[in-house]
C-alpha cells in the first residue's frame, strides 16, 4: 500500500500544473535612511561585559533556526566546560509572546515576538542588547488552543536582509542595517490559506536567490520559491499537502542540491510527508507520505539529512522513518520505528546514532538513542532533578526532568536546554548518556525554543513567567566563554 501511494503521489506531483503568483509585491527601493546607532530602551538590563574570547576560539554566526548548518550543530569552541550554579548574564530584555529563536549575524541580533497587539521585529546589538531599530505591525492572531498569540517562525538573516513570517502569514523583507522594509506579503490572504492549528510556524529557507516557504495552499502550492529581493513567486510545487510546523532545510544528494520539507498540517483526512525538490525550478523528486491518522496531529520536526538518507519523525503514532534518496532521486524506505517519535525538536546524528526527545509531552519525554543502520532502539532514559524553590509558604522540593527539551551539538559535546530551564552538558554514546555538568537558569515552562550560540555567547528565550521569581518572559544573553 505504501509503494502504491508513493507512485500515485509522485505521478500527481509531476503532472501538477504550474502555479501563478496571486499578488506580486511592490518593492520599496527608496533611499534608505542612515544607519542608526544602538540605544537603550525600556526593559533592557545590562548585567556586565562577557569574558574575552579564549585564544584560538572558533566562532560562527547563527543566521537561522537550528543554526548555520540547519541541524542544531555549531563549530564554536572554547566554551565553558563546567556550568556554574549561576551562569553569568551579559544582558537581558523583556520579550513579548512567541516561540521564535533569535538570529545573529555580524554582531546584530534579530528578535521576533509579539508585544500587545503588534508583531515586532527588533534588531539588537548582540553584545549589549541595545536596539538599532524596530519594525512593528498589527496582529489579531489568537491561539485557539490557549497557547501564546505570538509568532512561531524564527527570523532569517541573509546578505544584509531579514526575513520574517508571522503567525498570520505576513512575510517581510527588511534591511538589516536600518529596518527599511523592502517588501511584504500577506500569504494567507493571497493564497487563500485557512489558519492552521497554531498559525504559521514554519521558518522560511534562503537557498541561493530564493526564499522558500511552506505555503500549504489548498490545491497547491504546498511550497513556493520567492525571489528573495523582489518577493515575486518564481515557482510553486505540490498540490496535496498543507503547511506543517517543520522548517524546510537544504540538502545535497549525489552532488546535486535539493530542499527537504516535512509537510502536513490541519486537514481532513490528515495528510503529509516528506517532499524532496530541486530548488532551481521547484520540480519535485518524490513525495513520501508520513503522517499520523490522528486529526489533531502535525509534522513539526525538521528533516535530518544523514549522507544520502533522510530521517523524519513525528510523535502522534507513525513515529520515525529513514528514507534513502537513490541515484534516480526516488525514495527507498530503509526502516521505520513507531516507538520513537519527536514532537517539535529536531533529532541529532552522532557517530552512527540518532538521539532525540520522544513524545508529545509534557510528561513522559525520554531521551532515546537509535542505531541509524536499522532503527533499533539502544536505550531510553528520563532523568529526574530534585530542586528546592522558595514559595510564599517556605521552601518546597520539586522534581523536574528533560520534558520537551532541545539538543545542540557544540564544542564536542551536547548541550541540553530543558523545558523548565535546566541547562546541561552531556556526553552521548550508544551505551547511555553521561551528565557532565548542569545548572538551572530559571523555573519557567514552555522553554521550547532552542538556544542560539554565537561568538561564545548563548541566547535563551524564557517564554513564560518564572514561577519562582515571577520574572516576566525575557531573552537572556549568557556568557558561555571559557576563561582565558
Amino acid at each position: 500500500m505504501v509503494k502504491k501511494a508513493l507512485i500515485v503521489s509522485v505521478l500527481a506531483a509531476l503532472a501538477a500544473a504550474p502555479f501563478s503568483d496571486p499578488a506580486p509585491p511592490k518593492v520599496d527601493e527608496a533611499v534608505i535612511a542612515a544607519e542608526a546607532k544602538p540605544a537603550a530602551y525600556d526593559g533592557l538590563k545590562f548585567r556586565g561585559a562577557p569574558k574575552a574570547l579564549a585564544a584560538g576560539a572558533v566562532t560562527n554566526d547563527w543566521p537561522r533556526f537550528l543554526g548555520p548548518a540547519h541541524n542544531a550543530t555549531s563549530v564554536e569552541t572554547k566554551l565553558l566546560k563546567v556550568l556554574p550554579a549561576k551562569l553569568p548574564v551579559v544582558w537581558e530584555a523583556k520579550k513579548g509572546s512567541g516561540y521564535c529563536a533569535p538570529a545573529i549575524v555580524g554582531g546584530r541580533l534579530v528578535l521576533f515576538h509579539r508585544v500587545g497587539d503588534e508583531e515586532v521585529v527588533d534588531c539588537l546589538e548582540a553584545d549589549t542588547g541595545l536596539r538599532f531599530w524596530k519594525v512593528a505591525y498589527a496582529s489579531a492572531y489568537q491561539d485557539r488552543y490557549g497557547y501564546c498569540d505570538g509568532p512561531r517562525a524564527s527570523p532569517v538573516i541573509d546578505e544584509g536582509r531579514v526575513y520574517t513570517i508571522g503567525a498570520e502569514g505576513v512575510l517581510h523583507c527588511i534591511d538589516l542595517k536600518t529596518g527599511h522594509i523592502f517588501w511584504k506579503r500577506k500569504l494567507l490572504d493571497e493564497f487563500k490559506v485557512a489558519q492552521n492549528f497554531f498559525g504559521v510556524g514554519s521558518t522560511p529557507l534562503v537557498e541561493g536567490n530564493l526564499l522558500i516557504v511552506n505555503v500549504g495552499a489548498p490545491g497547491g502550492p504546498s511550497v513556493a520559491g520567492f525571489d528573495k529581493k523582489s518577493g515575486k513567486m518564481i515557482w510553486g510545487a505540490g498540490n496535496e499537502w498543507g503547511a506543517s510546523y517543520a522548517s524546510p532545510v537544504p540538502a545535497n544528494f549525489h552532488g546535486r542540491k535539493r530542499v527537504l520539507l516535512f509537510a502536513g498540517g490541519e486537514s481532513r483526512p490528515p495528510t503529509g510527508g516528506l517532499i524532496s525538490l530541486d530548488p532551481g525550478d521547484g520540480k519535485i523528486d518524490f513525495e513520501y507520505p508520513w503522517r499520523s491518522r490522528t486529526r489533531e496531529s502535525v509534522n513539526a520536526s525538521s528533516p535530518l539529512q544523514i549522507g544520502n538518507q533522510v530521517f523524519i519523525s513525528e510523535c502522534y503514532g507513525k513515529g520515525s522513518a529513514l528514507v534513502e534518496v537513490q541515484m534516480d532521486f526516488s525514495p527507498k524506505e530503509i526502516w521505520t520505528n513507531a516507538a520513537f517519535g519527536t514532537h517539535f525538536m529536531t533529532a541529532i546524528f552522532k557517530d552512527g546514532f540518532i538521539y532525540g526527545i520522544h513524545g508529545h509531552g509534557p510528561l513522559d519525554c525520554p531521551l532515546v538513542c537509535l542505531d541509524a543502520k536499522d532503527g533499533q532502539e539502544k536505550w531510553r532514559s528520563e532523568p529526574e532533578f530534585e530542586e528546592t524553590v522558595q514559595t510564599p509558604g517556605g521552601p518546597r522540593k520539586i522534581k523536574l526532568s528533560f520534558n520537551r527539551a532541545s539538543l545542540t551539538q557544540v564544542d564536542g559535546r551536547t548541550l541540553v536546554l530543558t523545558e523548565f530551564g535546566h541547562l546541561l552538558w552531556i556526553d552521548l554514546n550508544p551505551v547511555g548518556y553521561k551528565e557532565v555538568s548542569r545548572t538551572w537558569l530559571f523555573l519557567a515552562g514552555e522553554t521550547w525554543t532552542p538556544p542560539a550560540i554565537s561568538r561564545g555567547l548563548m541566547y535563551v528565550c524564557q517564554n513564560s513567567a518564572d514561577m519562582a521569581t515571577k520574572a516576566e518572559p525575557r531573552i537572556i544573553c549568557y556568557d558561555l566563554r571559557e576563561a582565558q
